[in-house]
């Protein structure tokens, strides 16, 4: 694949005709595909454990470790790439797909040799019309050309391969809410335990990778674990697409070690922001990751530990520049409506308290409110925490406690001017 640095999953930008599996197979694709198929299985998954790869969906669970959790004795395993990307801000995986989807199938086929799966599914959301007809053309090229389907390339290994395309609900992003969908089902997430890779797709075992984290494999299997330990930090090694929107020069998406500073991601990658603007805030990981104030900002670094250790999380390296001119309160109340409306309703502590959050809110906006709602807020919130079947309550509630945690005086402030305004 194209060399050059910190470039793993953006390897094919600016090369004309990217998508083409005749572009692909130019620049040594499907190369490491071969090279895996004269590999044993467990030596694969040893390679990605060594490698340290986390999962780049958002839980940034080890991937090498989910892979070996599948039982030893089972003969019926699938694997499905988690391509819904539904985060707020996020746009990184329909990235890959404009860049180069034959990287993505490279990735599931040796996925799927390392797991002994035979069948496959990519869930992607509707609304992705362009990466719909670029992914359905490379799996066409694929099962022409003998890289996907009986026999692969004359290995004996064979893997069939579906694209399934979702309805755009947030929840079926959430990987259990994504087999129920696949199941035919409304997509309501399942109960863990039993976790999918012991009982996922029809109750049978099922590793879901996102679309950004099996786009990375061939790479790895091309250098090796301690060419991609040499990215990153010690505990979140590699590189990790950011995407970087609102009011600044250039943005887009930018691949980069993990552990680089967000003030470098902002005013040197992404030019800094336009027309005079200064920075307010920054939201690190997509909606659901709680606020970053700006002097967070200016030492904070890009992987999962420092996030984490601010209160934030990296999530799906959705980067969302908040400037100065924009009221805080507006960003608070539009993430409180989009996860209210987003929720499935099957829990009641999500389907009611995201409702709460949401119609507080409103009663602020109608000048209806009083600085107490904002302590009602983040105890509703406190109480969404770690009570429902998925992890939607706790998207709902870790931004609606961020902003009250970091934006405190500014929200009086709202509150106090419009009962001026009266």
């Amino acid at each position: 694949m194209p060399a050059a640095k910190h470039k793993i999953v953006t390897a094919f930008e600016g090369i004309p005709q990217s998508r083409s599996l005749e572009t692909y197979l130019k620049h040594g694709g499907y190369q490491n595909l071969k090279k895996a198929l004269s590999m044993k299985p467990d030596a694969l998954v040893d390679l990605v454990k060594a490698s340290g790869l986390r999962g780049r969906g958002g839980a940034g669970f080890p991937t090498g470790l989910k892979w070996s959790f599948i039982p030893k004795d089972s003969k019926e395993r699938y694997l499905v790439c988690n391509n819904d990307e539904g985060e707020p801000g996020t746009f990184k995986d329909r990235y890959i797909l404009e860049l180069s989807p034959h990287m993505l199938l490279e990735g599931m086929i040796i996925t799927a040799y390392a797991i002994q799966s035979k069948k496959g599914y990519v869930y992607t959301r509707c609304e992705f019309y362009e990466e719909i007809e670029w992914l359905n053309q490379a799996i066409d090229e694929a099962y022409e050309t003998g890289y996907l389907g009986e026999n692969i390339i004359g290995s004996g290994f064979s893997f069939n391969l579906d694209h399934y395309i979702g309805a755009g609900a947030y929840v079926c992003g959430e990987e259990t809410g994504m087999l129920s969908s696949l199941e035919g089902k409304k997509g309501y997430p399942k109960l863990k335990p039993p976790f999918p890779a012991v009982a996922g797709y029809l109750g049978k075992p099922t590793i879901i990778n996102n679309t950004e984290t099996l786009a990375t494999i061939p790479w790895i299997i091309e250098h090796g674990a301690e060419a991609f330990r040499k990215f990153g930090t010690e505990k979140s090694p590699g590189t990790k697409l950011f995407c970087v929107s609102g009011p600044v020069k250039n943005p887009g998406v930018f691949e980069r070690p993990l552990g680089y500073p967000l003030q470098k991601l902002i005013y040197e990658d992404a030019g800094g922001l336009i027309d005079g603007k200064e920075l307010k805030a920054v939201i690190p990981g997509g909606a659901s990751s709680p606020v970053l104030n700006k002097e967070d900002v200016m030492t904070m670094k890009l992987d999962f530990e420092s996030l984490a250790g601010a209160g934030s999380m990296l999530g799906s390296g959705a980067v969302i520049v908040i400037p100065h001119d924009v009221n805080i309160f507006d960003v608070f109340k539009v993430t409180a409506d989009f996860f209210h409306h987003e929720s499935c309703g099957q829990c009641t502590p999500c389907r009611e308290g995201t409702g709460w959050i949401a119609n507080i809110l409103q009663g602020i906006e109608e000048n209806k409110g009083s600085p107490a709602d904002f302590e009602r807020i983040y105890k509703i919130a406190t109480q969404l925490m770690g009570r429902t079947i998925c992890a939607l309550s706790d998207a709902a509630a870790m931004p609606a406690r961020g902003f009250v945690n970091k934006f405190r005086d500014e929200l009086n402030a709202y509150i106090e001017t419009k009962r001026n305004t009266r």
